[in-house]
């Protein structure tokens, strides 16, 4: 028997010209948290921005996540990322579920949704799909001395950031700190022969998927790859090798 369940969320109202803020409000929203479940398996769906006021947030995504008493647990990303510490909790849920978790980046982890994606057991990838990491990010007003402190607090988070892709991928904490510096942008090729994904996907047709297949506006990056542009006859052609695989 399969059961599916949605959780509300909250819509976004506002612009605001900051890049963290420019991401979370620029990209449209879901109508929540999807979870089917089926004998001993279930899927979570994350696709959508990831923040505890305008997105999928961690209360909602843990309550769910610790809820489920399943043998294989399937968290589908398709996210461009949003709030580190909403994310760490997130992580932090499937890295303890007892559950063999698989991460599936249907169409683009980036940022935070990467982050989720190391909570898990295996990684798979689209090979059209696209993984990217990058230093973190932050917004305030204060004096000279508030600014310093906020840079101490960023300085700690990307420390932590690196150190959990490290030792994930095997590769070196400079090496990780170099991409995050670079803002790397990998392709699913690329995120397997880096460490962060264990293998292409063969198809989407375990776990059936059903929510729509959507391209982010990713302005809020400083360059996002061309070839993820709806209008890319790249994007295009992996946008359709998704949608087949829907019905496969």
């Amino acid at each position: 028997m399969t059961a599916t369940r949605f959780i509300n969320l909250s819509p976004v109202s506002n612009m605001n010209p900051r890049k963290l803020m420019n991401l979370i409000q620029k990209n449209p929203k879901n109508s929540g948290i999807r979870v089917q479940t089926n004998d001993r398996q279930a899927t979570v769906y994350v696709y959508d921005v990831i923040d505890d006021w305008w997105g999928i947030d961690a209360e909602s995504f843990v309550r769910e996540v610790n809820g489920l008493d399943v043998d294989t647990l399937n968290v589908r990303i398709n996210s461009p990322g949003g709030d580190v510490f909403t994310a760490r909790a997130m992580q932090t849920a499937l890295a303890q579920h007892p559950a063999h978790v698989i991460a599936h980046v249907d169409g683009l982890a980036a940022s935070a949704a990467t982050f989720l994606a190391m909570g898990s057991n295996e990684v798979r990838i689209s090979d059209g799909a696209f993984f990217m990491i990058h230093q973190g990010w932050t917004f305030m007003m204060g004096n000279a001395d508030e600014l310093r402190e906020h840079a101490k607090l960023l300085d700690a988070i990307d420390d932590s950031i690196a150190k959990t892709y490290a030792s994930r991928t095997g590769l070196s904490y400079e090496q990780v700190v170099d991409m995050m510096a670079a803002e790397t942008w990998m392709n699913g090729q690329q995120a397997v022969g880096h460490g962060f994904a264990d293998r292409i996907a063969n198809g989407i047709t375990d776990t059936e998927p059903q929510i729509e297949d959507r391209v982010f506006d990713l302005s809020a990056y400083r360059h996002p790859p061309d070839s993820y542009q709806p209008t890319h006859p790249a994007a295009l052609r992996a946008h359709l090798e998704r949608r087949l695989a829907l019905i496969a």
